[in-house]
């Protein structure tokens, strides 16, 4: 038998690097067309809601602007809920969860990133260089690929790094 899914979180993707506000959409139904959005990173959150569907069994697209910029967040990686509170108990049930990596965390006035091929001969310094001037602000295109980086000085031919960018 097929299994049914109750939500679907089509942005962000796990690990993209997002800014403020958190683009998140998808399709969802929710108990009298309501579901939630949370983002947090265990220490801080911020949380809203929004409709979607008819509110009895239909799946509807939604698309959410969640503005965080005032979460005091500790750490580079968020996780972004979308979930229904139960009409039963008001449990959270249908939920999804997605792990991204929180751009204005890493640099200053984040407006986004470069996507950069590894090619024989790059090193996290020397894409540094290339980006911000400077060699020694490799630990921030690190934090900004953990899942792809798991030692600086191992990266890979063929790779697709994000650089985050501030202005």
């Amino acid at each position: 038998m097929p299994t049914i899914i109750h939500n679907q979180v089509q942005q962000p993707q796990p690990f993209d690097l997002v800014g403020d506000p958190v683009r998140i959409s998808g399709l969802g139904q929710g108990f009298e067309a309501v579901l939630n959005w949370r983002v947090h990173d265990g220490h801080d959150e911020r949380t809203g809601f929004f409709n979607v569907g008819g509110g009895t069994g239909e799946h509807g697209q939604f698309q959410v602007a969640a503005a965080i910029g005032a979460a005091a967040f500790q750490l580079d990686r968020l996780f972004v809920e979308v979930y229904e509170e139960s009409a039963a108990d008001g449990s959270e049930v249908n939920k999804v969860i997605v792990p991204v990596i929180y751009g204005p965390r890493i640099v200053a006035n984040y407006v986004g990133f470069r996507l950069h091929r590894v090619v024989a001969g790059d090193t996290l310094s020397k894409i540094a260089q290339e980006n911000y001037g400077d060699p020694g602000l490799f630990g921030l295109i690190q934090r900004a690929n953990p899942h792809v980086i798991t030692n600086p000085n191992q990266i890979f031919v063929g790779q697709e790094l994000k650089v985050p960018i501030g202005v």
